[in-house]
């Protein structure tokens, strides 16, 4: 989810935390335990930090590691162990349970939108995209913000919480519900499909899909359970070539195919160098394809440089080409 719904996620846990006797009756307890679920349900994505040193760095580990089993344990101790050194009198056990929670929250709901996260390493680095729940979904935040609004203006902060998350979860299963009967009218309406990667819009009944079969991608969009096929293209394996083997040794080529599990690529010769372009066809925006990895490979087999993360004209890629080259 995006920062500000994971924000008032932790503000409404805070406010359910009171349901535990021992943090309503210590108001200290309270405050460090509000001040735990705020952080700890926004600590997984700390790892942020990586876009300072470069995009194929953030993508390979974006939502990775940091939301990887180990890391969930390690979230909820640092976090309420660096509150409780400002207050030892309150009971840690009873700050770690809320703060842990949160941070658990935080990557549970991660896993149902499209970019998903590898919440089961180290056992598994399968990325888990659910696909369901759009990054920011405003319903969830406006359900959130108004029982903020609800327990400010003196509700019982139990009886709120417990209502509206009741209602979060119906909507998650509502949600869910929608994506399957899509998913049901897509393999009536392609028979041979193998994969299908949804991708929910801010509007409830509208959705974008990437489909997979034996020798075709297609990326529609469903609308209201009407299927529109926007783009199709043929499935063509990656030929052994040496271009091919020294694009895979690029950080950003590597990153993006890392995360990218239905793409298209092309091959295109220019007189200086020959450029190689992954395209993930699972975020199509205005007709173009905003996430992509892209190599060029000079004569002498050098890469010369590359370029992967979300861009929206191909004008803005070339400047980001020269941008990275010159960082380089």
């Amino acid at each position: 989810m995006d920062t500000a719904t994971h924000i008032v996620m932790g503000i409404s846990l805070g406010g359910l935390a009171t349901i535990d006797p021992v943090v309503h009756n210590d108001p200290t307890l309270f405050y460090a335990v509000l001040t735990g679920t705020i952080i700890g349900s926004h600590a997984p994505d700390f790892d942020t930090i990586f876009k300072l040193k470069n995009n194929a760095t953030y993508i390979r580990h974006h939502r990775g590691a940091s939301h990887s089993l180990p890391a969930i344990v390690l979230w909820g101790l640092i976090v309420s162990g660096l509150i409780y050194m400002f207050v030892p009198e309150v009971s840690y056990l009873h700050l770690w349970f809320w703060t842990a929670l949160a941070v658990i929250i935080h990557v549970f709901v991660d896993l149902f939108n499209a970019y998903g996260t590898q919440a089961f390493r180290p056992f598994s680095n399968k990325w888990i995209a659910l696909g369901f729940i759009n990054t920011f979904d405003p319903y969830l935040f406006l359900i959130h913000l108004g029982g903020i609004g609800a327990w400010m203006l003196g509700a019982h902060p139990g009886y709120t919480w417990l209502s509206i998350y009741t209602v979060i979860v119906l909507y998650y299963i509502k949600r869910y519900m929608d994506k399957r009967e899509i998913v049901r009218e897509i393999k009536d309406y392609i028979p041979n499909t193998i994969e299908i990667a949804t991708s929910p819009t801010l509007k409830q009944n509208f959705w974008r899909v990437a489909i997979t079969t034996e020798d075709k991608f297609y990326v529609a969009t469903v609308e209201n359970g009407h299927i529109e096929i926007v783009d199709e293209f043929n499935k063509i394996p990656l030929p052994e070539s040496p271009i091919i083997e020294k694009a895979f040794e690029d950080k950003n080529v590597a990153s993006f195919l890392n995360f990218s599990p239905v793409y298209r690529w092309e091959i295109n010769e220019f007189d200086q160098y020959t450029e190689v372009r992954f395209i993930d066809l699972r975020y199509r925006s205005k007709e173009y394809y905003p996430f992509v990895a892209i190599v060029q490979i000079d004569r002498n087999m050098e890469i010369i440089s590359s370029y992967t993360g979300w861009i929206f004209s191909e004008h803005k890629l070339r400047k980001k080409l020269v941008i990275e080259d010159n960082f380089v």
